[in-house]
């Protein structure tokens, strides 16, 4: 059978619905199926489309299903109600082109439903099913930052990622250039980067800044995935090292400047991570928020006095953001907090935020200490 898009779009979404993920299911998949620029984009835009509205899709189906189908039937009726509500496509072009695609014994089914969808759609019973998000990252984000704005970075969550390329090549979000800028670092001094992969700061840091960067993470593959991003687009020194940023392989006071981009709930960078609303649990923030001020606190002997310390994170959470700052306030008391960066960023405790409405960017937090 010939291959189309939405055939590789539904192979992708089988698997992703299997556990695997987005970003690493779908492009050889796209290598092997032989087709078009223009249909790679398509079945591009539909496995993340679908996979980031899955809930809504959901709802907009199970209104018309008497019963349970089976999971290769559900991929199809999603990516038909994605057509259908999302990308507005014409009905008799979604629907056609979705029945040709599931197997003789289910079309009618498969057809009946769609038709359901594209005239008589049920309506959404709240904010969280519209948007397709958890319910609890509907509710913590509106505690955390109002209805407003949590509803407008939902919202813009729910976009295309905007592709953002560095002078030398490599892809990275505005909001991240930022941070890697924020840490300062001139031609004379040693920066780490403690939680280094996929390298993009590292590499950014020692393109602008640092004489010697030390890229360090606790996975060895991730690690070669930043030597490997620093071989082709570090213009400066990069060192990788493998080690956990909670005990640096560093000796204490020896570096200039460090940065500590923690590992982090994700909740500003959903839009780039369609899975990863499906992936994280409530449960984790805390967690998650204990491991950062573990990391931080290993950072902060690793620096000289009149050294520089870096904590940032790509999520919206309040635990993981001004909760760590307020945590370092106790514990670090003799920090001196450097001037945050402006707007589009908002100031947070002695840090700043950025919404990922304010700019059209990830949702990111940064904060910047230095020692006395």
């Amino acid at each position: 059978m010939t291959t189309t898009a939405r055939r590789v779009a539904a192979r992708a979404l089988d698997r992703i619905e299997e556990g695997a993920y987005a970003n690493l299911v779908l492009p050889p998949l796209l290598a092997a199926s032989g087709l078009s620029e223009r249909d790679r984009a398509f079945a591009t835009e539909l496995v993340y489309g679908v996979t980031r509205m899955r809930r809504a899709c959901d709802h907009l189906v199970d209104a018309f299903l008497v019963r349970p189908v089976e999971p290769e039937v559900r991929t199809a009726l999603r990516l038909g109600a994605y057509q259908l509500t999302f990308l507005r496509t014409p009905a008799h072009a979604a629907v056609s082109a979705t029945v040709d695609e599931v197997p003789q014994r289910v079309r009618g089914l498969v057809n009946a439903v769609l038709r359901h969808v594209a005239t008589e759609p049920p309506p959404w019973p709240d904010d969280a099913t519209r948007l397709s998000y958890p319910d609890w990252i509907v509710e913590r984000l509106v505690a955390d930052l109002g209805a407003d704005a949590a509803l407008g970075a939902l919202e813009e969550m729910n976009q295309a990622a905007r592709v953002t390329v560095r002078s030398d090549g490599y892809v990275q979000d505005e909001a991240s250039q930022a941070v890697a800028a924020l840490v300062g670092a001139d031609r004379r001094e040693v920066v780490a980067d403690l939680c280094a992969a996929p390298g993009g700061k590292a590499t950014g840091m020692a393109r602008t800044g640092a004489a010697l960067v030390v890229a360090s993470d606790a996975s060895e593959a991730r690690s070669r995935l930043v030597a490997s991003n620093a071989a082709r687009f570090g213009r400066g020194a990069v060192a990788t090292v493998v080690a956990d940023g909670r005990r640096p392989a560093l000796r204490a006071g020896s570096l200039d400047r460090v940065l500590v981009d923690a590992p982090c709930s994700g909740l500003g960078v959903l839009r780039r991570r369609p899975d990863a609303r499906w992936r994280i649990g409530a449960d984790d923030v805390e967690r998650l928020a204990r491991l950062q001020q573990e990391l931080v606190e290993g950072a902060v002997g690793t620096v000289r006095p009149g050294g520089v310390v870096v904590y940032s994170v790509c999520t919206l959470t309040l635990a993981e953001t001004a909760g760590v700052d307020r945590w370092l306030a106790v514990a670090h008391p003799s920090l001196d907090a450097r001037p945050p960066p402006g707007p589009p960023w908002a100031p947070l405790g002695r840090g700043a935020r950025l919404l990922p409405q304010a700019a059209g960017t990830d949702g990111m937090y940064v904060l910047s200490l230095r020692r006395p």
